[in-house]
């Protein structure tokens, strides 16, 4: 059976993209919802939040390839080896969540479905560093 551990440079990309796509989510969080102003028409907006999006949304890209990058070198050699399925499975499973979350915030245009959708998303998303981290622990501690 082939190993399911990452070298340091894939490690290393992943958790740069990953920290990548969590920061420019929280960054138009942070716009949207902290720092609004009242713009001309009277309406509350931030200038930063298309920027924050857009950011985002290539951060999300990068996501998704590396999350194919990540089936093939890892879960499906680590699934194999019976070690660690839940954080494992958890994790991923909040990933496909958070993606296709992300998949439908681009396309639906109900308003109210689009904001459960929208908090769904971005709730699960400011979560998956918790998610990641656990799985981490674990790994350590199973090691010991």
């Amino acid at each position: 059976m082939a190993s399911a551990r990452l070298s340091q440079s894939i490690r290393a990309w992943i958790i740069g993209v990953g920290a990548g796509a969590w920061a420019t989510g929280a960054g138009w969080l942070v716009a949207h919802y902290l720092l609004k102003a009242r713009d001309q028409f009277g309406l509350d907006s931030n200038p930063q939040e298309p920027w924050w999006l857009r950011v985002h949304g290539a951060f999300a890209f990068l996501a998704i390839w590396t999350g194919g990058i990540l089936w093939g070198l890892h879960i499906v050699n680590a699934w194999g080896q019976r070690r660690r399925r839940w954080s494992g499975g958890a994790l991923f499973g909040i990933v496909v969540i958070v993606v296709l979350t992300g998949y439908l915030l681009y396309y639906v245009g109900a308003d109210r479905v689009r904001a459960g959708i929208s908090i769904v998303h971005w709730g699960l998303g400011l979560a998956l560093p918790a998610a990641y981290f656990a799985h981490r622990l674990l790994h350590r501690l199973s090691r010991r």
